[in-house]
């Protein structure tokens, strides 16, 4: 059937038709959850591991349970990506994500948590999104891109099977699939822990499906389409840069799967906030403030695209498929956030102060 579509709409419409329908979810769900990487690992720096915690937990185990599972069922194939076939960089991973860990925590929110908070009204949050847009598109190809190459050059990961962790583990993705059911059932020991509620659970673990959606549908149009096309999932600063770029070079948007995804978040989270009432215009608390938001953007735009993604797009897209760089930069997130979130509490109340 998808063959008849793609041959009646063509590939690009029905790969953007893919990126709202995976973006209304993956806005929505992350929108009623509060899905958010900085709010967890402010809870696990503090050793009070809570619902934020929880609902990263859910979110994760679910996309690598359900990637696994597909892959096991045939409905996926993971060889290819982008994450496992190229060459990657090790020390982009372990820079970039740490720089990007930092960037989170000043900035109050990763690459997808300030475009959803967009959505219901935070203006912080959009002019956040802007300038690390910005920064990550001259990281790619603009001012700072021989920076960014000259730090990925410095120790890399040859693409195949050196870069698939599955591989390396020798479990195959059974293993991958039981990893991501005990990461699952820790988030619901948690959750049972301390309350949350079911609609918000729910929530949490669909922000996972979304991720799983993504890959199924990508990799299920390089199975019909007569063009060259990588399977690929939920991504933000790339995607960004993209549809920002299209919209201020362009006359009309490029039709791609990340393109879609985009409007699609914002719409998912802003319908959302509407019809739980919690949409409410919110601005910046004064220069200081705007001043640490920004800096935070710097650090993340140039430390997703060093990093080879987000805290989504390599942290929970490329983990699900045990990317050895995924997972590099994921950890290297997780403890830049930690370090500066453990640095900051014992700084004076000031512009740089944390707030949960």
């Amino acid at each position: 059937m998808l063959e008849t579509i793609a041959e009646r709409f063509g590939d690009a419409p029905v790969l953007f038709a893919f990126g709202l329908i995976v973006g209304l979810l993956f806005g929505a769900a992350a929108q009623h959850s509060q899905f958010c990487l900085r709010a967890a690992t402010i809870e696990f720096a503090e050793a009070r591991p809570g619902p934020r915690f929880a609902v990263w937990l859910l979110a994760f185990g679910a996309a690598v349970l359900l990637v696994q599972g597909a892959t096991l069922a045939g409905l996926l194939e993971t060889g290819d990506a982008r994450q496992i076939a190229a060459t990657g960089s090790l020390s982009g991973a372990v820079i970039g994500g740490a720089l990007f860990g930092i960037g989170m925590i000043l900035a109050r929110g990763c690459a997808s948590r300030l475009l959803v908070l967009s959505a219901t009204g935070n203006l912080r949050a959009l002019i956040t999104g802007l300038v690390l847009t910005v920064v990550a598109q001259a990281s790619l190809r603009g001012g700072l891109s021989p920076l960014r190459e000259t730090l990925s050059g410095l120790w890399t990961v040859p693409g195949g099977d050196a870069r698939d962790l599955l591989n390396w583990a020798g479990g195959g993705h059974g293993a991958g699939a039981l990893l991501g059911l005990c990461i699952l059932a820790l988030g619901f020991l948690l959750v049972r822990r301390h309350g949350l509620g079911t609609s918000r659970m729910i929530a949490a673990s669909l922000v996972g499906g979304a991720v799983a959606l993504g890959w199924v549908l990508t990799w299920a149009m390089t199975q019909v389409s007569f063009e060259p096309l990588q399977a690929g999932s939920v991504s933000f600063t790339g995607p960004s840069a993209d549809t920002l770029m299209g919209l201020v070079n362009e006359r009309t948007l490029p039709m791609t799967f990340s393109v879609g995804l985009v409007p699609g978040v914002f719409c998912g989270s802003a319908l959302t906030a509407l019809l739980t009432g919690t949409w409410q215009l919110q601005g910046f608390e004064g220069g200081p403030s705007m001043l640490r938001y920004l800096i935070g953007a710097v650090l993340m735009g140039f430390g997703a695209m060093l990093a080879g993604g987000c805290a989504v797009g390599a942290g929970v897209t490329g983990g699900a498929i045990f990317a050895l760089t995924a997972w590099v930069a994921l950890a290297s997130m997780w403890v830049g956030a930690v370090v500066t979130v453990l640095i900051l509490r014992r700084m004076p109340a000031g512009p740089l102060a944390i707030i949960s």
